[in-house]
């Protein structure tokens, strides 16, 4: 017998109509546009690491707005409730992106326990004013559950997510 499939629980969309002026602008009116290789590579990489958190972020070209590259990274902390990039990979990876003209536009955790909605601590440590900040709830085995949201001077403001298929929907 075989395995039930994980269910994909994205907890806002934006309607077709709105899909094409999303892709080519990035962020329209509080809405993240990412391409669903790039969420499945998230999900993955959160259920691999649970049950600890899972950390990561996705770069994009400088003032673009347009997550294209998913960058998985370790959390040093191995911990279930809190998650802390490697000083040295973090390093690393900021100098990459910016050896290639990019920035961080997503940076991504996990929730294994809990919704996923921002901590105190998430948004204490939230230091990326321009990037849109990505949970996922791995809380339930069958099905993980995706939020974004900016996080600007400890203010969280929930935006929608918009998946597309850069196969199809380019």
């Amino acid at each position: 017998m075989q395995a039930p499939v994980p269910r994909l629980v994205i907890t806002t969309r934006v309607s077709t109509a709105t899909r094409g002026a999303a892709r080519c602008h990035g962020n329209v009116n509080g809405v993240l546009t990412i391409d669903s290789a790039i969420i499945d590579a998230i999900v993955a990489h959160a259920r691999r690491d649970h049950p600890d958190e899972a950390c990561g972020v996705v770069a994009g070209p400088i003032g673009s707005d347009l997550p294209t590259r998913h960058i998985a990274m370790d959390n040093a902390a191995r911990s279930m409730t809190f998650y802390e990039f490697d000083s040295m990979e973090h390093l690393r990876v900021w100098r990459e992106m910016d050896d290639n003209d990019e920035e961080p536009v997503v940076i991504y955790h996990s929730h294994t326990a809990t919704e996923a909605y921002p901590s105190r601590t998430d948004i204490s440590f939230a230091g990326e004013p321009g990037a849109h900040y990505v949970l996922i709830s791995t809380r339930e085995p069958d099905s993980d559950e995706i939020r974004s949201f900016r996080i600007v001077d400890g203010v969280v403001t929930e935006e929608e997510v918009n998946i597309v298929d850069a196969t199809v929907d380019a």
